[in-house]
């Protein structure tokens, strides 16, 4: 019996970690002409590739030369942005008390070596359709209803465990805050259902600015939407602003109450981890906050950075 297909979308990306290059071209050959394949060949450098690629499956040896197998899943475990990739351990250590040790660890699946291809590739297509459902079914708790955008408890984690990796790895990490201008005075005028209308357009020009995989955009709340961009400091954080801005003005969405704009146009505040005294989600949203009401009393439509000297301005 053939294993099932998966859906036609990206190439899974599987993350092969062994010791021995051999080992790792066998699962190369494998696996190389449908899905993504990357290579570790040591604990550590596991971890970081989990990290930077967000691999969909990992396919993880005991035997490593620094961190063993057991050590890298436990990790992988731990963390909120990696727990959900499923570690399949493929090992010489065939006998029960290892298997029993990695599956009680988080592991979804033991394969013994040698490796017989067509069952490993079986095996790992079934853990991926699993892992694919399980991400919907994630999502949809993660998501908000009107826009389709990631909705604030999903902004709560994710800000939280990028500011962990901030710190850890000594990278900057920016946060945008975007208010709608006038929207309450919008709604007064065209109706709610037409506001509704608005903010789903709205979501949709600052989710198509987002260039980058790893960069977040959720709906905080009414009529404010929120933007996480790992690895971004403060100059390259006001460009992506400013271009969501631009996004934005450019639907030429009619609001003829607002004396901002004859349009539908946002206000945005940036701040970055370098300006913030403390790496906490509360003291990086109180910076883009306030960054948030210099630009509304400068005149709204427009993108300011945060101020450290001015933080007693907000409100």
């Amino acid at each position: 019996m053939s294993s099932m297909p998966l859906p036609p979308l990206d190439r899974p990306r599987l993350l092969v970690v062994d010791e021995q290059p051999a080992n790792i071209q066998a699962l190369y050959r494998t696996f190389a002409s449908d899905h993504q394949v990357f290579m570790a060949t040591s604990g550590r450098q596991a971890l970081e590739l989990a990290q930077e690629r967000r691999p969909d499956l990992v396919l993880l040896d005991l035997d490593l030369p620094d961190l063993d197998g057991f050590e890298v899943c436990t990790r992988l475990q731990a963390d909120p942005a990696t727990r959900h990739i499923p570690v399949v351990f493929v090992t010489a250590h065939n006998d029960e008390a290892a298997e029993a040790r990695g599956l009680a660890l988080g592991a979804v699946d033991f394969i013994g070596k040698p490796i017989r291809p067509a069952i490993v590739r079986a095996r790992v297509q079934t853990h991926l359709l699993l892992k694919r459902q399980g991400d919907v079914l994630r999502d949809l708790a993660f998501l908000d209803g009107l826009t389709g955008l990631h909705n604030r408890r999903a902004f709560d984690e994710r800000l939280a465990a990028e500011l962990r990796h901030a710190a850890r790895d000594r990278t900057p990490l920016s946060l945008v805050m975007i208010d709608v201008d006038r929207f309450k005075r919008y709604n007064d005028h065209y109706g709610h259902l037409a506001g509704d209308d608005a903010l789903r357009q709205v979501a949709a020009a600052l989710r198509a600015g987002m260039l980058r995989p790893m960069d977040l955009v959720t709906r905080f709340g009414g009529e404010e939407f929120a933007c996480v961009l790992p690895g971004t400091d403060l100059p390259g954080a006001l460009a992506v602003a400013e271009r969501l801005r631009a996004a934005v003005a450019a639907l030429r969405m009619p609001h003829p109450t607002s004396e901002v704009q004859p349009h539908l146009s946002i206000s945005l505040g940036v701040a970055c981890t370098t300006q913030v005294p403390v790496l906490t989600p509360q003291a990086l949203l109180a910076g883009a906050d306030a960054a948030l009401y210099q630009a509304k009393s400068a005149g709204r439509d427009r993108v300011q950075g945060f101020e450290p000297a001015r933080e007693g301005a907000a409100p």
